[in-house]
């Protein structure tokens, strides 16, 4: 737990960027009953709906710079996660020298991952671009991914969607949104009680 605030708390690097990683998973659902609206009623909504299946929600962000990389995905599978990261090194962050990455100690969060989906000179290049911090068990509320997590259910995912498609149309568009505002979390402020951490964060 102290390994993952002292990194918090750490000036701004662009040399040794601190960024945070986590998943979740989208419920694809597609409404049947609505009634269309007609002049002088309002909208009339049944609970009818049909279930397509799950798709995954990657999330990289990076708290101090409001920057941040989502990708939807058919599974979270050790190879998803493998290819996510790899874009986490070429397209964020090409020139860093060492790439923080805090994330949980979910079983696909391996570098063995690299191993399995890329060739032994491209898993090797990859594993020397990241040092990896693992929020401690129990303890995956410490990553601030799940914060950025929680704005894009929050402003575009809490509805209906039914095809994977569409997700990823509003995911973009979300995506470039929140970059091109810089929304920043400011977690450097923790006030430790007793064993109890309380983050005081800023948007």
């Amino acid at each position: 737990m102290e390994r993952v605030l002292d990194v918090y708390k750490q000036p701004y690097d662009e040399d040794y960027p601190v960024v945070c990683m986590d998943e979740s998973p989208k419920q694809l659902i597609e409404e049947v009953a609505s009634t269309p609206i007609k002049p002088g009623q309002e909208a009339r909504l049944d609970y009818e709906y049909i279930r397509h299946g799950m798709i995954n929600i990657f999330m990289a962000n990076e708290p101090l710079k409001g920057k941040r990389l989502v990708e939807v995905t058919d599974y979270k599978t050790k190879k998803d996660w493998a290819k996510f990261v790899k874009q986490i090194a070429d397209e964020m962050y090409p020139q860093a020298k060492k790439i923080r990455l805090v994330m949980d100690n979910f079983k696909t969060h391996d570098v063995s991952a690299f191993y399995e989906t890329f060739l032994p000179e491209e898993a090797k290049r990859l594993m020397d671009r990241f040092e990896f911090i693992f929020t401690p068990k129990h303890g995956s509320w410490l990553n601030m991914a799940e914060i950025e997590l929680h704005v894009l259910n929050g402003q575009c995912l809490n509805r209906y969607i039914a095809t994977k498609e569409e997700a990823i149309t509003e995911v973009e568009a979300w995506e470039n949104h929140r970059n091109n505002k810089n929304a920043k979390i400011n977690g450097s402020h923790d006030i430790v009680v007793g064993n109890d951490i309380k983050m005081n964060l800023c948007y």
